[in-house]
């Protein structure tokens, strides 16, 4: 499994990539939306990551912009995002799950925590297997 770490702070995708590579994922890194944007672009179909983590507040593109970019392209529809943010507002929460993240967590956050939301998406194979 592969995932894609959107973070414009590289101290916290080195930590979010470091606790995904516990859970089985080779890890891609982004430093923005239109980052991340072109890291997919450049993959073969059978190259996408199963995860993307996004961080909200980033130069250059967003997070909710490019959960919503990533959502108009046919071939990105079924990727599965996660925001991973301060942002802890309700109406935040609200509008980047219309948007089409699948769940939301919240910085500072605890590796169980992290991987909490992996077993809630069924991306966690260490867990799912005990």
């Amino acid at each position: 499994m592969r995932a894609l770490v959107v973070d414009d702070s590289r101290a916290m995708r080195m930590m979010i990539g470091r606790l995904l590579q516990q859970a089985g994922f080779e890890i891609l890194q982004a430093g923005d939306g239109q980052e991340a944007l072109d890291v997919l672009g450049g993959l073969e179909p059978h190259e996408l990551p199963t995860l993307c983590t996004v961080d909200w507040n980033m130069p250059v593109m967003d997070g909710l912009t490019f959960v919503q970019s990533t959502r108009q392209r046919p071939e990105w529809r079924n990727l599965t995002l996660m925001m991973v943010t301060t942002e802890s507002e309700g109406h935040q929460v609200v509008r980047a799950l219309a948007a089409g993240a699948h769940e939301y967590l919240i910085k500072p956050f605890t590796a169980e925590a992290m991987a909490d939301k992996l077993d809630i998406l069924g991306l966690d194979p260490s867990r799912s297997a005990a």
